[in-house]
Formats: structure tokens, sequence, C-alpha cells
């Protein structure tokens, strides 16, 4: 072993020691790294940035953006929506869950499409009264046997495309994974959808913020637009539109005229209804009812001037000194003087039931108001109100639903034919929904995780360094050793488990970056073909099931689903030993081992 050789290893060694540890951030422990590679000379200081510049780092970033935006966009909660009368046994709601998150982990980066299914999950974990624990650890795990399929559903996919065009001169394409992955996710739905009983049911997730505040009959008014398929419709089909949690209270009838909501009272056009509930599922029946939001324009843009990247949502308390107390909304010049709209409101201990124009405050009101975001703290400070700890509020907003969905089909559309590169391709969808407003660019570098570019961009030029200095292929040299009395199949199945065992100790992407360079190595010492062993490694790298930190999926259901480090084993091992046994046949199978 040569010294760069063993600097190399030391560094990659002491950083996996440091992950392992975990008292410091992965994002800070690349960033330590790619300095003691430099330093110690291994990765030359003009190099040393180049990762941040790769095509994957463009690629993650970028999907993340789509992703966040389809999840805005509450699609996913339509489509699953007329599913619910089905869904009435824990099986059939696992079973569902994570098929769905199979398919649309297809398209969008894993993470992303198990955030966009969480909030589906919850719903029907609260409708049904099933545990929310045996819900989302396996739609976490479905959501990275899902990523397996496509170029775009994971990371290591994309990492290993990237690796396999520097080594063979041609990345794997959009749907090369797709055989193999498929094979993984078929024997995986079934697993899941039975072993979810593996898991405790009486552990509660720590409560969010929205549940903290819990604040349950905030009152908006919404007016029934021309033309709207409700006209002539129950005014109960409204709540049903959010599966009973949210209700219509009131109907106002030709502008003065209120009547109290029953069973019987048919809408008609131009009729305004004030309808009680949640945040959350006032703007899912608002959304789904096709209703006009008071303050929006044509169900869509807010009433306050300022382009959609100015303008905010604010909870807040009228406070006892306040300046709006005993005053309308109109008579203190809200819109006029302060540029705020009053999007909703809730009284304790009363339901309002008048036009929210017409409500005279009275302390300890809660209100939601929209306007520029560079006014509202002045605003709030001069009228006297107290904001609430922050949470996301999509209530008046309004929603582009169907424009992330068509971004993200012709980004799949221009990947599959070649007509842009996949980092070109998803970067113009990145800027296509900023530039149809469908995400504000306040959202965009939220919905950007920054951990795992740093990550990407400090650990691309490390593993580089482990690839020149001679690393890998005096790693690939002991495994062949090892492999001499394996068959070929053998050594796939060896480098596949050892991407697996690693990667919660060194992260899926950095697992990828480290091991992909090494079982291309040990393909060529074998005189055998490196694409089923860039394979092997893009499975082992992407199913981590077995701990909360290999992989961001499984750390965000952690909290909500109450876990414990011990129970991902519990799910995970099995479904482990499974993808093993499916995956290395199905790689050989595919992707023939000679040369």
């Amino acid at each position: 072993m040569t010294l760069p050789q063993g600097l190399a290893f030391a560094i990659v060694g002491t950083m996996m020691v440091l992950f392992v540890w975990g008292r410091l951030r992965y994002d800070l422990v690349a960033a330590l790294a790619l300095i003691a590679a430099v330093v110690a000379g291994i990765v030359p200081p003009e190099k040393a940035f180049t990762g941040f510049g790769d095509d994957v780092v463009i690629i993650v970033a970028s999907a993340l953006l789509v992703s966040a935006a389809v999840a805005k966009s509450g699609v996913m909660e339509e489509v699953v929506r007329p599913l619910g009368p089905w869904l009435t046994t824990p099986r059939r709601q696992v079973f569902a869950l994570v098929l769905a998150v199979i398919v649309l982990s297809t398209f969008i980066k894993n993470v992303g499409a198990l955030a966009i299914l969480m909030p589906v999950a919850f719903q029907l974990a609260k409708r049904t009264g099933t545990p929310p624990s045996w819900l989302l650890m396996p739609l976490a795990s479905g959501s990275l046997i899902g990523g397996l399929i496509t170029l775009v559903g994971t990371s290591p996919n994309v990492i290993v495309a990237r690796l396999r065009a520097d080594i063979v001169g041609e990345p794997f394409g959009m749907f090369d994974y797709a055989p193999v992955g498929i094979a993984v996710a078929a024997v995986g739905l079934v697993y899941l959808a039975f072993a979810y009983r593996l898991l405790p049911k009486d552990r509660h997730g720590g409560a969010s913020m929205d549940a903290a505040i819990n604040i349950e009959n905030y009152v908006v008014e919404a007016e029934v637009p021309k033309d709207s398929p409700l006209v002539g419709k129950r005014v109960t089909e409204v709540g049903e539109l959010d599966e009973g949690v949210s209700k219509v209270t009131t109907v106002v009838r030709d502008e003065v005229r209120r009547q109290r909501a029953h069973a019987g009272l048919r809408m008609k056009e131009g009729d305004i209804l004030l309808i009680e509930g949640e945040p959350d599922s006032l703007e899912r029946a608002v959304v789904r009812a096709g209703l006009q939001l008071a303050g929006q324009r044509d169900g869509e843009e807010p009433a306050v001037e300022g382009d959609v990247d100015e303008v905010g949502t604010v909870e807040a308390v009228v406070t006892a000194r306040s300046a709006l107390i005993a005053e309308t909304h109109e008579s203190a010049f809200l819109c006029d003087r302060f540029g705020l709209n009053l999007i909703a409101i809730s009284r304790s201990g009363e339901r309002v039931t008048q036009r929210l124009r017409t409500v005279r405050f009275r302390p300890g009101d809660v209100v939601v108001l929209q306007g520029r975001l560079e006014r509202l703290p002045d605003a709030l400070k001069e009228l006297g109100l107290l904001p609430l700890a922050e949470r996301d509020l999509e209530l008046g907003r309004g929603r582009r639903r169907w424009i992330p969905v068509a971004v993200l089909a012709a980004t799949v559309t221009v990947i599959v034919t070649g007509l842009l590169p996949v980092a070109v391709a998803f970067f113009a969808a990145a800027v296509a929904l900023v530039l149809t407003k469908t995400l504000a660019l306040r959202e965009v570098y939220e919905a950007i995780d920054w951990p795992i570019v740093v990550l990407l961009g400090a650990l691309i030029p490390v593993s580089e360094a482990v690839q020149t200095t001679g690393g890998t292929d005096l790693i690939a040299g002991w495994l062949s050793v090892a492999t001499d009395v394996l068959p070929a199949i053998g050594a796939l199945a060896l480098i596949l488990v050892v991407a697996m065992v690693v990667t919660p100790f060194l992260n899926n992407a950095a697992t990828v970056l480290v091991m992909a360079p090494i079982a291309a190595s040990l393909a060529g010492r074998l005189g055998l073909s490196p694409d089923p062993f860039l394979m092997a490694v893009a499975v082992g790298a992407a199913c981590d099931f077995l701990t909360p930190f290999g992989h961001q999926s499984n750390t965000l259901v952690m909290g909500p689903g109450g876990y414990r480090f011990g129970d991902y084993a519990r799910l995970g091992l099995p479904l482990s030993l499974l993808v093993i046994a499916v995956a290395v046949p199905a790689i050989a199978f595919v992707w023939p081992m000679a040369k």
C-alpha cells in the first residue's frame, strides 16, 4: 500500500467512524473529509469544488423541487381519495399506500414521493383508527424499493449512471433499472402488505407544530362560482369532499340573507358559504369543490398586491390592546391601509355565522391574514396582533394543481426520448415551476435538501481520490481474493451485500461514490462485465431498511411514527434478505456477467 492510498483509506475510514458516531452532521463530516483530502495532497486544490458542479448534484436538487411542487398541488390526495371506501383495513391501506409510493417513486425522487403520501397516510389513520406506526415505515420502505425502477427514483441510480459513463463511456438509461427494480418492488409490495404487524401498534409520534396549535374551528368564506358543478347540489356534499372533516355552517344568499346549512339545502350560483374546519381540511374542501375563496381572484391569485414570491399568510391572535377590537375588516381598513386580507377567523367557544368582512374582532380571536411578507411584521405590530409559531399554511395561497404534473410528465418525456440530458431536463423543470409561479422562490430554497447537496459536492472529489490513488484497485484485489472460492454470481452477491451493509454508515450517495469504482475494478480483475456489478451497488446502496439514518426516507418517518432504532430491523431484516434473494439472480439474468 502506497502513502497516498493509506491517506485516502484513513480519511474515508475516519469519515465512516464520524458518520456512525453521529455527533457531527453528515454534511459537516463530508466537508471535513474534503478539507483533509486537500491538505493531504490527494485532491488537488483546483479540483476541490468540482463536485458541486457535477450533474448528480443538479439532478438531485432539481428533483426535490419537482417533488415539492407535486406535493403542494394536492394531486396525489385527489388520486387516492376515490379509494377511500375500499381502504377499510390496515392490510388494504398498507397495500394501497405502498403501491402508490412505488409508482410515484418511479418518476420522482423517493423521499419526495414519501413526503407527498405521508399526509394521506395520516388521514387514513385518523379516519379508520389504524396505528400510524403500521403505515409509515412500510411507506418509507416502499419508497426505497420504488426508487430502484428508474434513473431518477433515487440518488444511487443517478450516481451509478454517471460513474458508468466514466467507466464504459455510456451512462445507464432512464429505464435500464426497470427489470430488476420491478422484480424487487413486486416482492417487497407483497411482503409489506403482510409484515406491517411486525411493527409496534402503540407508538405515538411526536406532536407537530400544527397539532400543538390545534385550532380546529377556523371559518373561511367561499363563493359558489358561475357554472359550478355544485349548483343544485346539497351543501353537505362540500364536507363530503373532505371526508367530513370540514363542513358548511352557513349559507349567505343574495349578499344579505343568511341560512343555517342543513342536509336539504341546495346551493345556487353566487352563494357565499361559511365553511368550518382545520386549515388543511378547509384548503382541501375549497380546492376540491372548485370554490372561490374570499380574497382570491378566480380561485388562484391572492387579493393583496404583489408577486407570489412576496405574498404570504400568517396566524395571529387579537390581543386585549389590539387596534382591531370592535372593528371589522372594512372599518379597520386592513386591505387599503395595511395591505392585509382576512382569510379565516377562529373564535373560541362560538361559531362565526356572518360574513367575514362584517365580523367585529374580539380579544382572543385567531385570524389568518394574507399580505406582503415584507410588510407583515410591521402591520402586526401596529395592529397589536400576536403572531403564532410559524407553520406552513396553504390556506389562501391557491394551488396550480396540474402544472407540476404536466411539468413532470414533460420532463420524463424529454429524458426518455433523449432530447435533453437528465440534469438539463430537471433543471429546466425547476425553472418552469418558478416561472409559472407554482413554487415561490422562497419555497425553492426551502425545498432543496442543502445538507445532501453539500454531502454530494464534497464527497465526489474524495471518492475520486480513492480511485486515482489506486485504492479502489487495491480493495478490488482484496475482494477478488475473497471471491476466488465463489462463483461469479457469488461475487455479485458479495458486492450487493457489502453495499447494503456499508450504506447505514456512509449514506447511500456516499456508498455509491466509494463502492462503484471498487465494484467495476473487481469485475475487471475477474474478467467480467462491470454492468451487473454497478447495478448491484445501486440496489444495495438504495436498500437500507435496517437503520433510521441510512436514507432520508427512514429518518423522515422516525419521529411521526414514534419508532425506535430496533423497530427498523423488525421490518427491515426480512425485507433485506428478500431483496438479496430476488435482486442477485435478476441482475445476473438481465445483465450478462460475461463481457
